[in-house]
């Protein structure tokens, strides 16, 4: 039996993510205690009775105290309201994170309410699906699915290199992105997929009467596709939108640039561009199956 890691673990959020890491870290004895806490009575009951936690509480800062590993597991727009309840709580030496999909804001939001002698390790898991809530919480999310930590400068290495144990631990690759850099990357590989997912089942929504029901009857791959994406937490991806802001809109101009093209090929019937731009994004697909993340 491998010694554990860490004697606390507290996580702060236990939906999706939160829920998943409590599983999975008990399953791998990665600590001796593993406790959650969420503002909703509801959602802690919830926790509770699916054992995700050792207790689920409604006290962030009694969650956080004497932690080793602090992970706060909220939507991104909450994570500056959850450090700053926490803050008076945490330990010297304490490892605080979080799971944001979106860096530069979410570190803005933190960094001020961590106190002196507090490590603080950005991460985000690449992993999810689209449910959400405690009872979305899964064994082996994050298996072959990659974190990326975002240290700050002048952050204690062994506190980085300890959390980036932890998620090789929990099964995942671990790479270090600057801040800025990964939010321009996930707006391309997330985000905007995102965004244009909510707005094709928006689209179809929209037609209204006869046709909205004939176009649920003979919903094909592609849109169900989009309606999985588009089915993500509301709260969440709201928040994303928000706090990666500049990111999103420089890609979106881009793609809607593309769109331009697209349409004019179409219109002028360029099969020849058609044709070019599918052989080379069926490319796109096959080199993700070979890094295993299809």
């Amino acid at each position: 039996m491998t010694e554990p890691m860490f004697d606390k673990i507290a996580l702060i959020g236990i939906g999706l993510i939160g829920g998943s890491i409590a599983l999975e870290a008990r399953k791998r004895g990665l600590a001796k205690t593993i406790v959650a806490a969420t503002r909703s009575p509801e959602t802690a009951q919830k926790a509770n009775e699916l054992k995700l936690a050792d207790h689920c509480g409604i006290d962030l800062a009694a969650a956080a105290r004497d932690a080793d590993l602090v992970i706060v597991c909220t939507p991104v727009g909450a994570c500056g309201a959850a450090a700053q309840a926490i803050a008076p709580a945490l330990k010297p030496g304490c490892i605080v994170s979080d799971v944001g999909s979106v860096k530069q804001t979410v570190i803005a939001d933190m960094a001020p309410h961590i106190p002196e002698g507090v490590h603080f390790v950005p991460a985000h898991p690449v992993a999810g699906t689209e449910n959400s809530g405690p009872e979305a919480a899964l064994l082996d999310l994050f298996e072959g699915r990659w974190c990326i930590l975002t240290p700050l400068p002048g952050v204690d290495p062994a506190a980085a290199d300890k959390l980036e144990a932890f998620w090789k631990a929990l099964g995942s690759e671990v790479n270090r992105l600057d801040p800025a850099n990964h939010d321009r990357i996930l707006a391309i590989t997330s985000h905007l997929p995102h965004l244009i997912a909510y707005s094709i089942v928006g689209t179809a929504d929209d037609l209204g009467g006869h046709l909205n029901s004939e176009v649920l009857k003979y919903a094909a791959g592609g849109f169900r596709d989009f309606t999985r994406i588009a089915a993500s937490d509301p709260t969440m991806w709201r928040d994303v939108f928000m706090n990666n802001k500049e990111a999103v809109l420089e890609v979106l101009q881009r793609f809607q640039e593309d769109l331009f093209y697209l349409q004019r090929a179409i219109r002028w019937g360029e099969g020849d561009k058609l044709f070019e731009l599918f052989n080379r994004t069926r490319e796109i697909r096959r080199a993700l199956i070979h890094l295993h993340q299809a």
